[in-house]
């Protein structure tokens, strides 16, 4: 079940952003993600594979003042991030806020985010422990606050779905070995056929 909990270490926050200033073109252009996993549509999600292929997300855009849009990421190595932008919101870049999400069952209380701005609309990002791409899938909404301030109440519907499909997009890349993973450790200075009658002259350039 969620827990509340303290924030995660700065590092760990900042490498979330990080992550997320990489998506932040991808709300606007999702098909043109990645051409291993071709973007696609789940119980009303967007479900499509990151830049830099060491993950994938879900997002959605509800059509509510300032067109609300969730993005759940969700990495190769097991960590997750969540990001909820607004056009009206005016949270600044890299300020931070706690704020408390309440899920179905259970929630987060006071839980650190820090602000992002991505496509023309600001809003925050955040990372949860490794669960919580189960508790949100379970769920069939998502409130969040800022201590009494209601800031968002989202309709989750077809998360269970996007999910699935979210954690099959990321197991396409974790199965892949990582760029130059086969080169580790082997000289930049071996030729590609080292019995060539020039290969003696073309591993000394």
């Amino acid at each position: 079940m969620p827990r509340s909990r303290p924030a995660r270490a700065q590092t760990i926050l900042r490498a979330t952003l990080f992550r997320c200033a990489l998506l932040a073109g991808l709300f606007a252009s999702a098909p043109a993600v990645a051409q291993d996993y071709a973007p696609r549509d789940v119980g009303g999600w967007t479900v499509a594979a990151s830049k830099d292929k060491l993950g994938c997300f879900l997002t959605r855009t509800y059509p509510v003042t300032g067109e609300t849009t969730l993005l759940l990421g969700l990495d190769i190595d097991g960590s997750n991030h969540l990001s909820v932008l607004n056009a009206n919101w005016s949270i600044r870049q890299k300020e931070r806020w706690k704020l408390t999400f309440r899920l179905s069952h259970g929630g987060y209380t006071e839980h650190e985010v820090i602000g992002m701005t991505s496509d023309g609309k600001k809003g925050f990002v955040t990372n949860f422990e490794a669960k919580f791409p189960a508790y949100f899938a379970s769920s069939k909404a998502l409130h969040i606050y800022r201590g009494d301030v209601p800031v968002e109440q989202l309709n989750l519907e077809g998360s269970g779905a996007a999910v699935a499909e979210l954690r099959r997009c990321v197991a396409l890349f974790a199965e892949r070995p990582a760029a130059g993973a086969r080169d580790k450790g082997r000289s930049g200075r071996i030729p590609r056929d080292p019995f060539a009658p020039d290969a003696a002259r073309k591993s000394k350039d």
